[in-house]
C-alpha cells in the first residue's frame, strides 16, 4: 500500500511539472513582435496589437505634405500607407490622448480636483477655469479633449499626482509598459517648451490611441460628443465646450479623437473612423493641412477595401 502511494505521488508530480514547463514554454512564445524582443514580457501584456513592420508604403497618387503620417486597419494592426511612421517628432496637443489615458489609469471620472493658479496661467487653448472651482474628472476630460484644454490638463496632473512633474513620470511609464521606445513627455499639455525635448512618433501614437480607444469607452463617448454644455453648480461655473477635432461633423464615420498644433510640431491629427464594417486609425503629423490630408488617407483607406464614403460638405 505505501508502495503504491508513492508511486501515485510521484505521477502526480511529475505531471505537474510538466504542466508548469508547458506554461513556460507557452509564455517563451506568446506574439510579441520581433521589433519589441528586447521589452520585456511583463511589459507587454497590457499591449499585444502593434502595427505591423513595414517600410514606407506610400502611394504616387497620395501625396501629402505631413513630415509623417500612418494609416492602419485598426483590428489587424495591417498598414495600409505609411510615411516617415518611426521618425521622431514634436506632436503637439495629441499628448493629451496620454494625458487621458493615465489619468483614467489612476482616477475615477467622480473624483473632484481643485483648479490652482499654475493651471490657469499656463496660456494657449483653455477651457477658461477659474482658480478654486472644483471639477470632476469626467468634466475636466472635456475640457481636455474637446476644446484642448491646458488649464483642465494641469489640473487633472496636480489632483492625480500632486504635480506635473509627477504626473509625467506616470505617462512616461506608461509608454514604456505599452513597449514603445520612440516617446517621450515632458507636459501634459504638448506645448513646446524652450530647451525640453518632447516628442513622439506616427506609430508610437496610433499604438497609444488604439489602447485608449479599446480599453476606455468613456474616451470614445467624450471625443466623439461634439457639443457639451456643463452646468453651473456651488463649485464652479458653466462650461460651454465644442469639439475641435477636425472631420468629426463633416467626414461620415468619425469618432474622434485628438487634433494638436504648435508653431513646432505643426498640424496634427489623430483619427478613428468607421465605415462599411471596416475600422481605421489614422495618423498625421507636421501637415500644412491636416483636414484635407486626413480626408484623403481616409478615402484612400477604405477605398482599398472597396468602401466609397460620401462627404459633400467637405467637396463644396
Amino acid at each position: 500500500m505505501r508502495f503504491f502511494l508513492s508511486f501515485l505521488a510521484l505521477l502526480i508530480l511529475a505531471g505537474f511539472s510538466s504542466l508548469v514547463l508547458r506554461e513556460k514554454n507557452f509564455s517563451i512564445d506568446s506574439p510579441v513582435p520581433k521589433v519589441f524582443e528586447s521589452a520585456s514580457f511583463s511589459q507587454l501584456v497590457s499591449n499585444l496589437w502593434f502595427p505591423k513592420e513595414q517600410k514606407n508604403l506610400e502611394d504616387l497618387e497620395l501625396s501629402l505634405t505631413s513630415k509623417s503620417a500612418l494609416l492602419l486597419d485598426y483590428d489587424t494592426g495591417e498598414v495600409i500607407f505609411s510615411k516617415n511612421p518611426k521618425e521622431r517628432l514634436p506632436v503637439a496637443s495629441t499628448v493629451k490622448i496620454m494625458t487621458a489615458l493615465s489619468a483614467l489609469e489612476s482616477g475615477k471620472l467622480s473624483d473632484v480636483y481643485t483648479v490652482s493658479r499654475r493651471a490657469t496661467e499656463v496660456g494657449e487653448n483653455t477651457m477658461y477655469l477659474t482658480v478654486g472651482e472644483k471639477l470632476t474628472l469626467e468634466e475636466l476630460l472635456y475640457g481636455l479633449m474637446l476644446v484642448s484644454g491646458n488649464d483642465a490638463a494641469v489640473t487633472i496632473a496636480e489632483g492625480i499626482a500632486g504635480s506635473e512633474e509627477k504626473f509625467v513620470q506616470l505617462m512616461n511609464a506608461k509608454v514604456a509598459e505599452l513597449g514603445l521606445s520612440d516617446t517621450k513627455f515632458i507636459n501634459a499639455t504638448g506645448l513646446d517648451e524652450d530647451d525640453l525635448l518632447q516628442y513622439s512618433t506616427a506609430y508610437d501614437l496610433s499604438v497609444i490611441a488604439r489602447y485608449v480607444w479599446e480599453n476606455y469607452p468613456q474616451i470614445r463617448e467624450i471625443t466623439s460628443t461634439y457639443h457639451k454644455f456643463i452646468e453651473a453648480n456651488d463649485f464652479h461655473k458653466s462650461f460651454d465646450l465644442y469639439n475641435d477635432t477636425n472631420l468629426l461633423t463633416t467626414y461620415p464615420g468619425v469618432k474622434g479623437i485628438k487634433p494638436g498644433f504648435t508653431w513646432e510640431a505643426g498640424l496634427c491629427l489623430v483619427t478613428y473612423s468607421e465605415n462599411g464594417g471596416k475600422r481605421l486609425l489614422a495618423v498625421v503629423l507636421g501637415s500644412d493641412d491636416r483636414r484635407g490630408e486626413m480626408t484623403k488617407l481616409l478615402d484612400y483607406g477604405f477605398g482599398t477595401f472597396g468602401i466609397k464614403v460620401e462627404h459633400p460638405g467637405l467637396d463644396l
